[in-house]
């Protein structure tokens, strides 16, 4: 995990040095029925990495005319800055299975992005496999500039142990409303089992808040993104419950405002932390967990709790000569079987409807996962807007400053950073 936090924080400089970057770069290149030889860019991650192998070799075998070169995205500070650079030299691959929502409208700007809505089928393949959780990806053309792919929906997992240690019950731990976490993370500080009940990275970096407010207020919302038809949504009593009760672990010392180094829930340095099902594999028996829905400020039946999604996509770029094949590629790579394969190689859930319904002997199999599966249903992307990195700065540093380290009221945070949002959104 902790492996994971330096690339994401390095991909967060390469998207804010992509989104600064004007137009220019990349090019057509071909139009939309070339067909032959592609290239496709993966992630350096073990288990996708062993994914791309295998569903490379499966489409290889059956088209000797049309064959697939993949391989990991070359090494850079970060991926998003590996593809603008590529972007700009026009040589960028045909597609690329590890684009982050918050870096497209960046690459649209550059002239990377191929609009999957062009092809015959596209809006029909990509509302059909998604549903209506696709129209989140859709850019302000109402185009498809990315193939929504996989998500790892954050929920709060808990230390078992410590929160029996607690005197509490590890089997169905009170966390639903904001009272009952308030209560809760009190009884594990008092009890001393961890340094806090929960320590989500304090650090100003624009992507933190994903991490912390975002979750809670997908689920407070159900469902609303931070900016929705050109305008800030968080300047209202929702975002003010969800800003309190932040304010209020802050306030108590129930969660940390300084950085730790390291992993604050491996090392037991917190009782509880917002993550995604990619942890299971992370934490695997070194940690004695369970995983419960991110908490409202009146309690959420599970079943209709939302989170974010912390999802990344598939885009196809203009330099791509052979567009077709690409986006035959693109639609094999997606199928009903390779989804499947995906769920079983990395155990993160592809955004499939009905993923627990389409593959219930693995989920049967995998009962860890199966929440999991459950909450993909019901997640909330990054707002697919051209200014979406500066948006999530200004963000976080106002929020920074009133909720994790009290300099200035919530409501101030709250209205000062909405018109701060509203002129970015409008630019």
């Amino acid at each position: 995990m902790r492996r994971r936090i330096l690339i994401t924080a390095a991909a967060a400089s390469g998207v804010l040095a992509l989104t600064a970057c004007g137009g220019g770069g990349g090019g057509a290149g071909g139009d939309l029925e070339g067909r032959g030889d592609i290239t496709i860019w993966y992630s350096n991650n073990e288990a996708e990495i062993a994914w791309g192998k295998q569903m490379v070799e499966a489409w290889n075998a059956e088209n000797p005319d049309e064959q697939v070169k993949a391989q990991e995205i070359p090494a850079g500070a970060s991926s998003e800055e590996v593809i603008g650079a590529a972007i700009t030299a026009g040589n960028a691959p045909c597609l690329v299975f590890n684009t982050s929502p918050a870096a497209v409208p960046g690459f649209e700007r550059q002239g990377g992005l191929v609009n999957l809505s062009d092809f015959e089928d596209g809006d029909d393949y990509i509302t059909a496999r998604s549903g209506e959780l696709a129209d989140q990806y859709r850019s302000e053309d109402e185009g498809f500039y990315q193939l929504p792919w996989k998500s790892n929906p954050v929920m709060i997992f808990y230390n078992k142990a410590m929160f029996e240690e607690a005197g509490l019950d590890p089997e169905n731990p009170k966390l639903s409303t904001y009272d009952e976490f308030l209560e809760t993370a009190r009884t594990l500080k008092d009890a001393g089992v961890a340094d806090y009940a929960i320590n989500p990275a304090p650090t100003s970096e624009f992507f933190q808040s994903w991490f912390d407010f975002y979750p809670l207020y997908a689920a407070q919302t159900g469902g609303t993104q931070l900016v929705e038809d050109g305008k800030a949504t968080f300047d209202d009593e929702n975002g003010k419950a969800v800003s309190d009760f932040w304010r209020t672990l802050y306030e108590e010392q129930l969660a940390g405002n300084e950085q730790y180094q390291g992993d604050a829930f491996a090392d037991g340095y917190a009782a509880m932390a917002i993550v995604g099902p990619w942890a299971v594999s992370v934490y695997g028996d070194s940690v004695e967990w369970g995983a419960v829905p991110v908490p409202t400020e009146a309690g959420t039946a599970p079943e209709e709790t939302w989170t974010f999604s912390d999802a990344k996509n598939i885009g196809m770029f203009t330099a791509c000569e052979n567009k077709a094949t690409a986006w035959d590629v693109l639609k094999f790579a997606t199928s009903e079987e390779q989804d499947g394969a995906w769920l079983e190689e990395t155990g993160q859930m592809p955004l499939r409807q009905d993923l627990t319904g389409t593959y219930p002997e693995y989920f049967e199999a995998n009962p860890a996962y199966e929440q999991f599966g459950d909450q993909a249903a019901r997640t909330v992307e990054v707002p697919n807007v051209t200014s979406s990195v500066e948006i999530w700065q200004a963000f976080r540093d106002g929020y920074s400053k009133s909720v994790i380290f009290g300099e200035t009221p919530v409501d101030t945070f709250l209205t000062d950073t909405a018109a701060e949002v509203d002129e970015l959104a409008a630019g």
